[in-house]
């Protein structure tokens, strides 16, 4: 089975809440709410993937010293079996604005259960709710 680098990160904002983004219509798994950041490519370490992904996705710029690693996903789809680490960011330059279409919620670590996501995304939830 082909395993599939994605580097995410949970942006945390002052008041402590976590930005999700709504894959939009059209792509794998629509409408479900994600960590932003996307797959690390050939030559690429998780940390300048993550770099790219949010000056793409988001118009935001940050550093890999901004980026502090926290855990990880390991979950096997059908077709390819993911491994992502999620990073956390509480450091950037620039208002995060959807570039592709996407929706953005930020979001208390209390209610992000409320938001349906992957399922690679799930078990880093409680993870992520405890440290923020």
């Amino acid at each position: 089975m082909k395993i599939v680098l994605v580097s995410a990160v949970a942006l945390v904002d002052p008041d402590g809440r976590v930005l999700l983004a709504q894959r939009p219509e059209g792509k794998s798994m629509a409408g479900l709410w994600e960590f932003p950041g996307g797959k690390v490519e050939p030559g690429e370490s998780p940390e300048d993937a993550l770099i790219r992904e949010l000056h793409e996705e988001l118009g935001i710029e940050t550093w890999n010293s901004c980026l502090a690693p926290l855990t990880f996903a390991s979950h096997g789809y059908e077709d390819f079996h993911l491994l992502m680490p999620l990073f956390i960011c509480r450091r950037w330059e620039g208002t995060p604005i959807a570039q592709e279409g996407q929706t953005l919620k930020w979001v208390r670590g209390n209610d992000l259960r409320s938001y349906p996501m992957p399922p690679a995304d799930i078990p880093l939830i409680p993870i992520l709710r405890d440290w923020i």
